[in-house]
């Protein structure tokens, strides 16, 4: 079975259709699923895609509408 391969931040950001900055500002601020190596970041796209669908990255998200249900 092939393993997924690891991605790039600008690989991420091309596929999400969002700056870098934005990228990093998510890891941050919005526990964005990513994995440090060494100095660089890499991302699985199926986890990636997975938090898109979640809904975590959506700005008008709040902790309390999270506690609320």
């Amino acid at each position: 079975m092939k393993s997924e391969r690891w991605l790039s931040a600008d690989e991420v950001s091309e596929h999400l259709g969002v700056t870098t900055d934005t990228l990093y500002r998510w890891i941050e601020e919005r526990s964005f699923p990513a994995h440090r190596v060494g100095r660089f970041w890499k991302f699985k796209r199926s986890r990636v895609d997975e938090w898109v669908e979640s809904g975590e990255g959506d700005p008008r998200r709040t902790d309390d509408a999270e506690a609320a249900g």
